[in-house]
């Protein structure tokens, strides 16, 4: 149920994100406040989009060197999309407060470089960063692909590789209406499966085949959908077996400073899923919210990892930011009792 509602979410946030991406540019370059703002909104969008957008107008010179580091403070990468399933109401006030987060630490940081003299993304040259140009070939236009007319054309002409998502979702959405999968009786959450799954059944039936095989097959199910099944299985199976043969609870408790620690720098490694292990136990009241919280601080997903290829420096830059404004403010609410 996690990794189909992973996958109907970002299939989602991908179209919005394709909907609204050729006028992102436009409206960012408007004044420092504006850039942390919507850095730190396109950061607390669930999944990597939001952050890679955020490093193709950083390495293009669109936003500043402190509007990433809050783009990547807000972002929580795919668990974001676990959180939501796990626990709604905590995820989104995580959500919240890393966006408000995102943008003081935002002007923290373009402070601090100013003060201390360091010059960010010197080896991120124009003529290197194409294929993340915003507006690029790969983003179809909504208005012409996503036209109700088009499900005709593309029964008629039925790939194989539609025909998997449209049985794939199919069968999920029949799964939830019947309550063998999700809440058995209705529900605000039973809704909200249906109601996305149908939004994604439309998209699947209505989308061009570009779309479908560069956007969906190739992004979504080969890069996360995998994975993020075999990290939701392996981070459920470890809190399940602590519990059961290990003294996971007491060990945890007694150790909990330490594992604060160790979840924001788990948290530095650029890669969803680790991150995955501590919301798990959060779920599961093993840790504070103050060890999710710093978990979520630290770690961006793989949102980085494009920035990564072009410059190493800003790419350690930016994480040690990071790690020590989320050791900061996770040591506080940790001492406060959260």
């Amino acid at each position: 149920m996690i990794t189909v509602f992973v996958f109907v979410m970002m299939l989602l946030v991908d179209f919005i994100d394709t909907v609204s991406e050729r006028r992102m540019t436009a409206i960012m370059q408007g004044g420092l406040w504006r850039q942390y703002t919507l850095a730190s909104f396109l950061g607390s969008t669930p999944g990597c989009l939001g952050a890679f957008m955020n490093v193709s107008l950083y390495v293009h010179g669109i936003i500043s060197f402190g509007a990433i580091v809050g783009g990547m403070i807000a972002t929580s990468g795919d668990e974001a999309f676990v959180m939501l399933t796990q626990f709604p109401a905590t995820a989104l006030a995580l959500f919240g407060l890393l966006f408000f987060l995102g943008i003081f630490f935002a002007l923290v940081s373009d402070k601090i470089i100013r003060i201390v003299g360091i010059v960010p993304c010197e080896s991120c040259l124009e003529h290197q960063c194409e294929e993340y140009v915003p507006g690029d070939k790969d983003s179809v236009r909504a208005g012409d692909i996503f036209k109700p007319k088009n499900i005709i054309q593309n029964v008629r002409s039925l790939s194989f590789t539609r025909f998997l998502l449209l049985a794939f979702i199919g069968s999920f959405l029949v799964l939830v209406l019947v309550g063998t999968v999700g809440p058995t009786h209705w529900n605000w959450k039973r809704i909200t499966f249906m109601g996305l799954s149908v939004c994604s059944l439309y998209i699947a039936a209505v989308c061009s085949e570009h779309y479908l095989h560069v956007h969906i097959w190739d992004h979504i199910v080969k890069k996360h959908l995998f994975r993020v099944f075999l990290w939701t299985f392996g981070a459920l199976f470890f809190v399940h077996w602590g519990l059961a043969f290990w003294n996971l609870d007491a060990f945890i408790r007694q150790q909990m400073i330490w594992v604060l620690l160790i979840a924001a720098l788990i948290g530095i490694v650029p890669e969803s899923g680790p991150h995955l292990i501590f919301v798990m136990m959060y779920a599961q009241g093993l840790v504070p919210f103050s060890v999710l919280f710093t978990a979520s601080f630290v770690q961006d997903g793989h949102g980085m990892l494009p920035l990564l290829s072009y410059s190493l420096k800003d790419f350690v830059l930016i994480k040690v930011f990071n790690l020590a404004f989320g050791l900061a403010v996770g040591s506080i609410l940790y001492a406060m009792g959260y």
